[in-house]
C-alpha cells in the first residue's frame, strides 16, 4: 500500500479521488439538509396559512350563524312566552346552516322546536352552560361540545339571548350543528394537504369535533396528550412545529385559534410527505456523482501522468531548498512555464530571506514592547485578521501564546453576540474608522467573560498598515450592573417582580391591549389568615411562607405571564393575551395550591388561604389604575364573602 502511494502522482491522484468522492458527499449532505430545512419551512409556512385561513373561514360561519339567529331572535322575542300549542319558528332554509332550532324559556325549558322532536319538549337545560352564560351575560354563547338530551347525538350549541320588551331576559333561541353530520363538519374533513395531509378541530377544552379518523371525535385530548404544541395551542398559542402523528410517525403541526367559538384549528401533514422531493432529489444527484466519479478519475490520472513528468526535478530541487542543501534551484527544461517557475522561485527566495531578517528585527521589537504591556493587546492585518495578541491577551483568553496563530478568535464570541461583533468589525474595517464594543467571551474552560474592545488603525499616510487593540476585562461592572438592574425591580424574599416592575410590565400588556384588543387579565390575592404566622411563629416563619407561595405559584402560570409581590402578603398575577377559560384555571389552582401549604413552628403547623381577585381589560379602561382598582375592589369583595374564594370583575366582557 505504502508503495502504491509513495509517488507525488499516485497520491494526487488519490487525494483528487478522496476530495472528489468528499465534495460529492458534502454537496449531497449540504442539499438534503438545506433544502430539507428549506422544505420545512417552506411547508411550515404553507401550514400556518392553511390553518389561519381554516379558522378565518370557521369564524366567519360562526358568525354567519350567529347573525342568523340574531336576526330570528328579533322576530321570535316579541312572541314570548309562548302559548299552548303555538309555534315560533318554522324556516326551513335555516336549516342549511343548522340541523335543529330550539326555544327555550327564561326558566330553562324547551318550549318549541324546529323540525319538532317530542323528546325534546319540556327538557330542563337550565344547568347548561350556554344558557346559564346567557341569562348572566345577555350575549351570544357557543357551546362545548356535548350531548343532545332529546336525540342523544353530539352536538354544538349556539345559543342566542331572547329579550322581552322591557330587555329582560326571556329565554334563548338555540341553533344545533351536529359534530357526526352537519355539513360544517364534513368540509373540514374533506379537507386534504397534497396526498395524506388533513385538518382537525378541537375545542377550547381539548375535544375533538371534526377530524378524518371517526374514532377519534368527541375524545378529550387535553392533558392526556403528548403533543406539547397541541398543549400549548388550548392555552391561546397559535403557531407550527413538529409532532408525532397516532402512528407514531412524525409529522408538521400547524395550529390557529378560531376565536370566536375559542376553537383550535389543526393542519398536519406527515414528515414522510414533506421530505418526499427532497429525498428524489438527493437520490438522482448521487448517481450522477458517481458516474462523473467513475469517469473523471481515468482523464485525471493521464492528465497528472503528462504534467507532473517535467515537475520531479523541481520538486526534488525544491525539497532540497527547504531542506538547506542548496540555494537555488537549478531546472534545465524546454517548458517556458516551468523554467519561469524556477526564475520566480529564486527570485522568491532571495525577497524571503531579505524579509525574513527585516521581519525578525521588527517582531523581536514588537514583542518586547507589547509583552510588557499589562493590558491584554492584538494586532490585526488591513484585512482584519488577528496576528498577534501579547501574553496579557493569552492568559485574559485562556490560549497560549504559542497557540495564537492556530485561534480563530471570533469562534469563541458568545452567539449571541457573534454576529452583531463580525458585522461591526468589518465595517470598521472596511470603513477605516475606529471599533469600540462590550461583548461576551466564552472561555476554554465554558467561562464568560464580558470583554471591552478598542481598536484603531495603524496608517502610513494614507496606507492602513493594520490595527492595533486593547482588551480589557469589564465582566464585574457588567455584573454589578445587571444585579442593580434585577434588584431595581424585583422583591429579593421571593425573587418575583415588585410593585414597580410590575406595573411596567402591566403598561406594556396594557399598551398592547390598546393597539391589538389582544385580552388579558390581572389578577390581585393578599392571604388569609397570615397574620397569626407572623405573631406566633416570627417574621422568619411568615418569610418561609411568603417563599414557599412564590415557589408555588411560579409552575402554575404560562412562562408568558407575570408574576409579582406587591408588598407585605399581597400578590398579583398578569396573564397577557389569554382567554377567560385560562384564566379561570390558574386562579382556581392558585386558590387550591396555596390552601395545601402547611409552615411549621414549634409542633404546630400553620396554613393560608387566598381572597382572590380577577379583572380583565375593558375598552373603556384609560389606564392601569382602573384595571388595578377593580381587580383590587374584587380581592376585597371575596375576603367580606368569607375568604378563600375567586371574585372576577368584568370577566364577561
Amino acid at each position: 500500500m505504502l508503495r502504491i502511494f509513495g509517488t507525488l502522482h499516485s497520491r494526487l491522484m488519490l487525494w483528487i479521488g478522496i476530495g472528489w468522492s468528499v465534495l460529492v458527499v458534502s454537496t449531497l449532505a449540504f442539499t438534503y439538509l438545506t433544502g430539507s430545512e428549506l422544505i420545512r419551512q417552506a411547508n411550515i409556512s404553507h401550514l400556518n396559512y392553511e390553518a389561519s385561513l381554516i379558522a378565518r373561514q370557521v369564524d366567519r360561519s360562526i358568525d354567519q350563524r350567529i347573525s342568523m339567529l340574531e336576526y330570528l331572535a328579533e322576530q321570535v322575542a316579541p312572541k314570548m312566552p309562548l302559548a299552548p300549542g303555538e309555534s315560533l319558528i318554522d324556516i326551513p332554509s335555516l336549516l342549511v346552516k343548522f340541523d335543529r332550532l330550539a326555544v327555550v324559556s327564561s326558566e330553562g325549558r324547551m318550549v318549541d322546536s324546529y323540525p319538532q322532536l317530542e323528546s325534546l319538549q319540556g327538557v330542563d337545560v337550565s344547568d347548561r352552560d350556554y344558557f346559564r352564560f346567557g341569562r348572566a351575560v345577555g350575549r351570544p354563547h357557543i357551546s362545548e361540545p356535548l350531548i343532545s338530551r332529546g336525540s342523544g347525538e353530539p352536538i354544538i350549541s349556539i345559543a342566542v339571548p331572547l329579550a322581552d320588551n322591557e330587555g329582560d331576559f326571556a329565554g334563548q333561541l338555540l341553533g344545533a350543528v351536529s359534530v357526526d353530520s352537519s355539513n360544517f363538519f364534513d368540509s373540514l374533513n374533506r379537507v386534504r394537504i397534497g396526498n395524506d395531509g388533513f385538518a382537525s378541530l378541537i375545542s377550547s377544552s381539548g375535544i375533538v369535533i371534526s377530524h378524518p379518523d371517526d374514532d377519534l371525535v368527541m375524545k378529550t385530548l387535553r392533558d392526556s396528550s403528548d403533543d406539547n404544541l397541541l398543549n400549548l395551542a388550548l392555552l391561546g398559542w397559535h403557531g407550527a412545529g413538529e409532532g408525532v402523528l397516532a402512528s407514531g410517525d412524525r409529522a408538521l403541526h400547524a395550529y390557529a385559534q378560531a376565536w370566536t367559538p375559542g376553537w383550535v384549528v389543526k393542519v398536519t401533514q406527515p414528515m414522510n410527505q414533506v421530505q418526499a422531493p427532497i429525498a428524489l432529489l438527493v437520490n438522482n444527484l448521487w448517481w450522477a456523482g458517481l458516474a462523473t466519479i467513475v469517469l473523471l478519475m481515468p482523464l485525471i490520472w493521464w492528465l497528472l501522468k503528462l504534467a507532473l513528468a517535467s515537475l520531479h526535478r523541481l520538486e526534488y530541487q525544491i525539497g532540497q531548498v527547504t531542506a538547506g542543501e542548496r540555494q537555488r534551484v537549478d531546472i534545465r527544461s524546454n517548458l517556458r512555464e516551468l523554467s519561469q517557475l524556477a526564475t520566480t522561485f529564486n527570485r522568491l527566495q532571495r525577497q524571503r530571506e531579505e524579509a525574513t531578517a527585516s521581519l525578525n528585527e521588527r517582531q523581536a521589537f514588537l514583542d518586547a514592547v507589547l509583552a510588557s504591556s499589562p493590558v491584554g493587546m492584538f494586532v490585526a492585518s488591513p484585512k482584519g485578521q488577528v496576528e498577534y495578541v501579547n501574553p496579557a491577551l493569552a492568559e485574559l483568553t485562556g490560549h497560549q501564546i504559542d497557540d495564537q496563530q492556530n485561534v480563530n478568535w471570533m469562534l469563541y464570541i458568545h452567539p449571541d453576540d457573534h454576529d452583531d461583533f463580525v458585522d461591526l468589525w468589518r465595517d470598521a474595517v472596511y470603513r477605516e474608522r475606529d471599533f469600540i464594543r462590550q461583548f461576551r467571551y466564552v472561555l476554554t474552560s465554558g467561562e464568560v467573560l464580558w470583554l471591552e474592545v478598542h481598536a484603531g488603525q495603524v496608517r502610513k499616510g494614507t496606507a492602513v498598515l493594520g490595527h492595533v487593540g486593547t482588551v480589557k476585562d469589564i465582566t464585574r461592572r457588567r455584573e454589578q450592573e445587571a444585579l442593580q438592574r434585577w434588584e431595581a425591580e424585583h422583591d429579593p424574599l421571593t425573587g418575583l417582580l415588585n410593585r414597580r416592575g410590575f406595573e411596567r410590565r402591566l403598561e406594556e400588556a396594557f399598551l398592547e391591549w390598546q393597539q391589538q384588543h389582544q385580552q388579558s387579565v390581572l389578577m390581585m390575592f393578599d392571604l388569609d389568615h397570615f397574620k397569626p404566622i407572623n405573631d406566633e411563629g416570627g417574621h422568619a416563619l411568615g418569610d418561609e411562607m411568603l417563599r414557599a407561595i412564590a415557589e408555588a405559584m411560579t409552575p402554575l402560570v404560562r412562562k408568558s405571564d407575570y408574576v409579582a409581590r406587591q408588598g407585605g402578603d399581597e400578590f398579583a398575577v398578569l396573564m397577557p393575551s389569554c382567554t377567560l377559560e385560562q384564566a379561570r384555571t390558574v386562579s382556581r389552582r392558585l386558590l387550591e395550591t396555596v390552601s395545601d401549604l402547611r409552615v411549621s413552628a414549634e409542633n404546630k403547623d400553620y396554613s393560608v388561604t387566598l381572597s382572590l381577585g380577577s379583572a380583565c381589560f375593558l375598552s373603556s379602561d384609560t389606564t392601569i389604575d382602573e384595571i388595578l382598582a377593580r381587580a383590587d375592589d374584587a380581592s376585597y369583595q371575596a375576603k367580606r364573602q368569607g375568604r378563600n374564594q375567586i371574585i372576577e370583575s368584568g370577566l364577561s366582557v
